[in-house]
């Protein structure tokens, strides 16, 4: 018998929509601030996956300046239909306080690889949009509804309008088919139909420990709505010694067999902390229909495993992703992302110098708006990531070098500037919940060096930064640093009970340049070699 090993979608990888078309299966997850908008993964077997595209590519279709971190593209959802795919998402403009502006777009194609259409523009009730198609031919919407009022359940509950193919647009009433259940924190809605009933599969719980997820039946689209009996079908709540946390955020699919698979959201903390700094990650389970119509676990129990029988198909791996990105291709690995806009040659040129990604120095790390960072997923709790630089600052507020980054107010930077007693430099920077820092009592001259090459080494909670002037002899430089601290889970904050600040994205490896002078000063950046080392807890 072959098994799958959780998560599938390991590294920030979080609230999966998954469709099969003929032989293939498709998982859609989101993406946030980070640009391109939402991963599309591929599988033939549901056990090898590789990252196949992104669907939003274009600023006409996806424009994020200014977006707060944490915002931009939450939940995505996949669909098929007579030839066409469609893609419902969110854009969030807010996340914190009372209000959240929250924009619903559909897109459609009909090569999953696209040309991937302009959106349409949908509404802005709420978050977590999906598209049902019924056999009667008619499209519903469901999202969860929030409200901001006083004394009122923000998580409103599940609203549900028709989708008009024809006339592009939402039409006719809107109907609220379920409030949820006493769990609370109601989202993450999906229609399905099966043996003559309706199932209305939602999150509950929040996305953080007590997360799950729950199903409820009717036999009209409309309701009334009856919930499991059994509670959630799925949740880590209560379990702290599973290596699979979180678990919540659903959609299911069958195989050509028939077998029922159900794809989810997990995380897995470090040990004493609990924090994930790899993020919200996707991981699978084996269902089953009960001779009572209800949907369960293969195994029995509602608990997520780690290790899951595989179905009945023909295993398809595919070619392990180079570790290497040596910037002669035309365009950067589909594994690099870009903060709120797209990588142009504007800023990011791979065509100035052959050989190198030359960025220019624009916006600080404090910015929603401009920044001259492009940076990949951590995916394995023990990586290694080095590259070179060649770069002349001539003041201190140009800088480049190599960033393991959060958010705004969250991340590590090795960089390279200019000193005004010690010229050419290396030094340190770090920001926990908004707490600027410099490790290093002073920075290390580098004067004279052409090129700089910058490592660094992540085991777990520890990250080591180095520095060689070869690429073969490495010196540490500064002390070892909590990596546990890029995580949603370190980041949120509240002060007497008022939520300041809130995240959902993961740990990004990746390499920058500002200029806070404006003088767009410009590093090139020889190669970004990413090598895992592990990924077990």
């Amino acid at each position: 018998m072959s098994y799958i090993k959780n998560p599938i979608l390991p590294g920030f990888n979080p609230d999966p929509s998954i469709i099969r078309v003929e032989d293939d299966y498709y998982i859609a997850t989101s993406t946030f601030e980070w640009f391109p908008g939402v991963q599309i993964h591929h599988s033939k077997d549901l056990k090898n996956w590789r990252l196949l595209t992104h669907p939003l590519t274009r600023k006409s279709q996806l424009d994020m300046i200014g977006n707060p971190d944490s915002g931009g593209i939450w939940a995505p959802c996949l669909s098929y239909h007579e030839g066409t795919y469609y893609l419902i998402f969110t854009d969030v403009k807010t996340l914190i306080g009372p209000f959240k502006d929250t924009h619903n777009y559909l897109i459609t194609a009909e090569d999953i690889m696209g040309p991937w259409s302009e959106p349409i523009y949908l509404n802005s009730s709420g978050f977590d949009p999906s598209l049902f198609h019924d056999d009667d031919g008619k499209k519903w919407l469901v999202n969860m509804v929030w409200d901001h009022r006083k004394n009122k359940n923000s998580f409103g509950g599940i609203l549900m309008q028709e989708y008009s193919s024809e006339e592009e647009k939402l039409v006719g009433p809107i109907y609220n088919i379920f409030k949820g259940t006493d769990l609370g924190l109601t989202e993450a809605p999906h229609l399905y139909k099966h043996n003559g009933y309706y199932y209305l599969m939602t999150a509950e719980g929040g996305t953080r420990y007590n997360h799950a997820v729950t199903v409820a039946r009717a036999t009209s689209i409309f309701g009334p709505y009856e919930v499991d009996p059994t509670g959630p079908i799925l949740t880590s709540a209560g379990n702290p010694e599973l290596s699979l946390q979180k678990a919540g955020h659903a959609s299911i699919v069958h195989t050509q067999n028939n077998e029922l698979y159900l794809v989810h959201l997990t995380g897995r903390p470090l040990k004493p902390s609990m924090n994930c700094n790899l993020g919200r990650e996707t991981a699978i389970q084996k269902g089953v229909w009960t001779e009572d119509g209800w949907l369960r676990l293969a195994g029995g129990g509602n608990e997520p495993q780690e290790l899951v029988e595989a179905p009945n198909l023909p295993e398809v791996p595919f070619k392990a992703e180079e570790e290497i990105d040596d910037f002669t291709q035309n365009e950067l690995s589909i594994q690099f992302n870009s903060l709120r806009e797209p990588v142009s040659e504007d800023w990011a040129s791979l065509k100035q110098r052959s050989g190198f990604l030359r960025l220019f120095g624009r916006e600080s790390f404090s910015s929603a708006h401009n920044q001259s960072l492009v940076a990949r997923r951590q995916q394995a709790f023990t990586v290694t990531v080095d590259t070179a630089v060649e770069f002349e600052p001539e003041t201190f507020q140009q800088m480049a070098g190599l960033v393991y980054y959060y958010n705004t107010r969250n991340y590590y930077y090795l960089w390279i500037s200019h000193d005004e007693e010690l010229g050419k430099s290396l030094g340190i920077m770090s920001n926990h919940r908004g707490a600027y820092d410099e490790p290093l009592e002073t920075p290390v001259s580098i004067e004279g060096w052409e090129k700089v090459y910058l490592k660094a080494d992540i085991h777990y909670e520890k990250l080591q930064f180095s520095y060689s002037k070869d690429g073969i002899t490495w010196t540490a430089i500064g002390p070892e640093l909590d990596a546990s601290k890029i995580s949603d889970d370190y980041v949120e904050t509240k002060v007497g009970g008022v939520l300041l600040d809130q995240g959902f994205t993961g740990a990004f490896i990746g390499i920058c340049a500002q200029d806070l002078s404006g003088r767009r000063k410009h590093a090139d950046f020889d190669y970004f070699r990413y090598q895992e080392r592990g990924n077990s807890l």
